[in-house]
């Protein structure tokens, strides 16, 4: 089988038959001629199927060692896909620490459609379990978490999920399909939002689900048309110019948030550090089993609001910001951000405090981060 940057280049990217174009075109029609009466040549309608957008699926699902790629409009649009097969009166078991537009997306509109969730702590596969009922169609979860940097043992969901013969989701987006693959620990389904690591640079929104499993991909790719939240020819295109970079950003990422972390860490300015590369977080055993490296998103306490407003007003080269994964830093102040629509009291209840930064490491050169990361700290 090839490898990672190997597939990453090639996977649905043959060289176009007609003019040979080593990259894919961007086919930017919304409709296709039709030979006579209910007969073309596979493609028929720009929502339903697209030469570029079907080449980066073909490569997401081989990124993923899937068989089935969707691509979407946004990782929201991609969550909605992975939960479609939802009905009123079936039960979800889900996450309690996760990216605030999911819990938003769960708690404000699945829920009003009659659909019911268990919020539970999942670094433990007990109250994974304990928390299934006879309505229970779906194990939703993160991993590792957005913010607090909790991960999931991917392995015991999947086998408590099979169990229980239930679908099983996971959202890969703080990995990226290089540092970690759900789909070979057993996970039924696979999610990011691409406008994060897959997407790399900052310039394109967009989301993907990957599957191997036959019955979840003929629902998935109903949804999909019934739905048309689709990625278009021009973003799709950004993807796979995107990916093929990505085992070297990813690298790059990984590399430079494991010296930040471990400089935040023997620092006694900061209250604490959740990284999972470093030997002191909880989980750190388990991250080395199902992730090829540590990635490059760090969150740290500074112990007050005041002293994260300092620390992030202090930084050049980490630019104050909602999303990551770009090539770019970025800091955000998740309780104003990204988590605002998680309730206070679930949010003092996961660390979510006021004091929490979360940190996107980019791939500049270290020293130059390093040095940002002093002009933090002094300001605290």
């Amino acid at each position: 089988m090839p490898g990672f940057s190997t597939k990453a280049i090639h996977a649905g990217q043959a060289p176009e038959q007609i003019t040979g174009a080593v990259t894919v075109p961007i086919f930017q029609s919304s409709t296709y001629a039709q030979h006579n009466l209910g007969e073309h040549v596979k493609y028929d309608y720009g929502r339903t199927i697209n030469p570029t957008r079907e080449a980066w699926e073909t490569s997401i699902a081989a990124l993923e060692n899937g068989k089935h790629g969707f691509a979407f409009s946004s990782g929201m649009s991609a969550i909605a896909a992975a939960t479609s097969m939802l009905r009123p009166g079936d039960h979800v078991v889900a996450g309690d620490d996760m990216y605030g537009g999911t819990y938003r997306y769960f708690s404000k509109v699945l829920a009003e459609f009659g659909v019911e969730f268990s919020f539970v702590d999942m670094r433990q596969i007990g109250p994974v379990a304990t928390a299934i009922k006879k309505n229970t169609r779906l194990i939703y979860c993160e991993t590792p978490t957005n913010p607090m940097m909790n991960l999931v043992d991917l392995a015991a969901v999947a086998e408590v999920a099979k169990k229980a013969g239930i679908m099983s989701v996971v959202d890969n987006t703080f990995m990226s399909p290089y540092l970690q693959n759900p789909l070979d620990f057993g996970i039924d389904v696979v999610l990011h939002s691409a406008t994060k690591y897959l997407g790399g640079h900052s310039d394109v929104i967009g989301g993907v689900v990957v599957t191997s499993n036959d019955a979840y991909a003929e629902k998935i790719k109903f949804y999909q048309n019934a739905y048309g939240a689709i990625a278009s020819p021009f973003d799709s295109w950004l993807m796979l110019r995107s990916v093929k970079t990505l085992a070297l950003r990813m690298r790059a990422h990984s590399n430079n948030a494991q010296i930040i972390a471990e400089r935040l860490h023997a620092d006694a300015r900061i209250a604490k550090v959740h990284y999972p590369g470093l030997p002191t977080h909880p989980q750190h055993e388990l991250a080395l089993r199902q992730m090829k490296d540590f990635g490059g998103m760090i969150s740290i306490d500074t112990g007050s609001l005041e002293k994260a407003k300092a620390f992030t007003k202090a930084l050049h080269h980490f630019t104050l910001g909602e999303s990551l994964g770009g090539v770019e830093s970025l800091v955000c102040h998740p309780v104003s951000m990204t988590h605002g629509s998680v309730p206070p009291e679930q949010r003092q209840k996961l660390g979510i405090t006021d004091g929490l930064v979360r940190l996107s490491v980019g791939i500049e050169d270290v020293e130059d981060l390093l040095e940002d990361i002093e002009r933090g700290l002094d300001a605290i």
